[in-house]
Formats: C-alpha cells, structure tokens, sequence
C-alpha cells in the first residue's frame, strides 16, 4: 500500500528569526518543509536544525533571493521540479530599512525592500494559490507586523510595506473565503531576530529594551494559522498596544511609533 503523503509546508525566510521557529513547528508536527533563503551556508544550518527537530522529516531547502524580480518564480519552479505540492504557504521573508527617508537612506536599499516584503508575497500568492484552489485545500500565512497598524518614521517605508502586507493578506482572505483555502497575517511587535542589525536600527532604544522571542512569536502564528484565525498579535502584551493604535487618530499613532536612536537623535516608543 502506497504511504500516506505528507502536508508540505514552504516558509521563505526560514534559515532564522520566526522562519526558523515556524519551520521547527511544522516538522515537530509531521509536515515536511521546504525552506527557502538567500544565505547557503544559514540554509545548510538551518537544515540540520530542523531534521533534529522533528520525526524523520522531509526537509529541503532552496537558495534564492526574493528581492530580485525573478527570485520568487525560481522558487516556484524549484518546489514543482522537486515534485512537491504546498500545502501551507508562510510569506515570511522580509527585511527594514532604517533612517531619516530625506537625508540618509538609500533608494536602492529601500526598493530591493519593496520587493521582498511586497511585490515578492505578491507574486508566490498568485503562484502557489490557484493551486491551493483547484484542490479545494490549503493554508497561508503572512508575517506582517504591528508595524502594519501606523506609519513608523524613520522605518516608513518598511512599515509601508507591512501595512501592504496586512491589507493583502485581509483582502485576499475574504476573496479565498467558499475556497477551502485559508489567510492568517502574524503582527509580530519586536522581536529578538537580525531585523534591527540588517535595519541599521541596532542602536535604537527598542532594539536594546524588551524584545520578544521569535519562538514565542511563532507558536503565536501557528496555532492562529492551524485555527484558522484571520489575524494574531505576538506576543500578547502587544495587543494592548494594536488596540491604542487603531483608536489613536493617525498623526498621533505615526508618533507615538516613532524610532529613533538612543543617546543620540531622540529615542524610539513603540514598535518595530
């Protein structure tokens, strides 16, 4: 008798931070996983990581950089040479930029972030889920942020583009609803990952105060994503925070988000 397949589970970002913890889940609870990432050596590691973590899982992994317009077709193509049907799609990849918008940072830097936290979840969406569709079956997740929920000075275009990320994710669901084919978005508040050192933003009071653990961020994501859940904030002190800032008028939540460095410019109040 032919073995049961298992579910797949394809989490770009996965060679760490809340890609890796999510992965970790997934192979602890029988899926097998593809992880995919731009750092061959992280990939490798990461590999190792997770064959320990679960019981006799399948794990793969594809080298790939999103933040080229080609890079999430080539992990599309990958995943079916492989013969893999994805059952879970986790749009986890992503990066910030950090700085004054007008005098410090780069475009270059800031449209290669576009496309990795935008136009790349746009395009393995429309890849992955017409055939999520046509079986009738499947789950996404999205990491966006709490971020998503105000303007960030100073991380504007990143928040921008996790704003993006939460409507698309809110819209699409609505969409994929009679589909058999379900949307979660994780707003994560700050989290111990190498956001804030790739960000530029080491030096920021929110990157050195009390940041969450991406483990904890990712059981989060996951069990609202097992559930079903159209949206979770992680951890839970940052709910009080998502409430604040969808009563607050905007100008005032752009503020209050501000983030700014410490002992020098002025200092950060709220998320990342």
């Amino acid at each position: 008798m032919e073995a049961q397949r298992k579910s797949v589970a394809l989490v770009t970002g996965g060679s760490s931070g809340i890609g890796l913890e999510l992965a970790k889940l997934f192979v602890g609870d029988g899926y097998d996983v593809v992880i995919a990432a731009d750092d061959k050596s992280k990939l490798e590691e990461a590999v190792q990581t997770l064959l320990a973590a679960g019981k006799s899982p399948r794990v793969e992994s594809v080298e790939v950089d999103l933040s080229r317009p080609d890079g999430p077709q080539k992990l599309y193509d990958a995943v079916r040479d492989r013969g893999l049907q994805i059952d879970v799609l986790v749009n986890n990849a992503g990066v910030g930029v950090y700085g004054d918008f007008a005098r410090e940072t780069k475009l270059e830097a800031e449209l290669e972030m576009i496309q990795l936290n935008a136009v790349a979840v746009v395009q393995l969406t429309k890849l992955f889920v017409k055939d999520m569709v046509a079986r009738r079956s499947g789950k996404i997740l999205f990491t966006a942020s709490l971020a998503s929920l105000a303007a960030t000075p100073f991380l504007t275009v990143y928040a921008a583009t996790k704003a993006f990320v939460y409507s698309f994710a809110e819209g699409i669901r609505e969409e994929l609803k009679d589909t058999g084919v379900t949307v979660t978005a994780l707003l994560p508040g700050a989290t111990d990952t190498e956001f804030f050192e790739r960000a530029g933003a080491e030096n920021t009071k929110i990157a050195q105060g009390d940041i969450a653990d991406p483990g904890v961020v990712a059981k989060a994501g996951y069990e609202a994503l097992k559930k079903g859940d159209d949206h979770v904030v992680a951890p839970w002190k940052n709910k009080v925070v998502a409430v604040l800032t969808k009563l607050a008028p905007d100008s005032l939540a752009a503020r209050n988000a501000r983030v700014e460095e410490v002992g020098g410019k002025q200092t950060v109040t709220a998320h990342s």
